[in-house]
C-alpha cells in the first residue's frame, strides 16, 4: 500500500534511534506515519512524500520506505 502526501508542519517526532512520526496530509486528509529507519536527505516538514508500508490496527500507517519528492521525481 502506498500513501502520499506533504509532511505536516511541527508534526515530525523523533523516537529512539532511527524511529520517528510524522503527519502526511493531502488535499482533504491527514495520517499519522510510524517510520524506523534512515529518512531521505530531502525529508522535512511541507516535503512531498511517498511512503509505502500498512495500516496498523491503531490506524497508523506503518512504513517500510520513504520517499521524498524532489522536483517531479522521487
Amino acid at each position: 500500500m502506498r500513501l502520499g502526501g506533504l509532511v505536516v508542519t511541527g508534526s515530525v517526532k523523533r523516537g529512539q534511534g532511527t524511529e520517528v512520526q510524522f503527519t502526511l496530509r493531502d488535499c482533504s486528509q491527514s495520517m499519522p506515519v510510524r517510520y524506523d529507519g534512515i529518512l531521505p536527505d530531502l525529508f522535512r516538514e511541507g516535503q512531498g512524500i511517498v511512503a509505502t508500508g500498512h495500516l496498523s490496527s491503531d490506524h497508523v500507517f506503518v512504513a517500510t520506505q520513504v520517499l521524498a519528492k524532489h522536483d517531479e521525481n522521487y
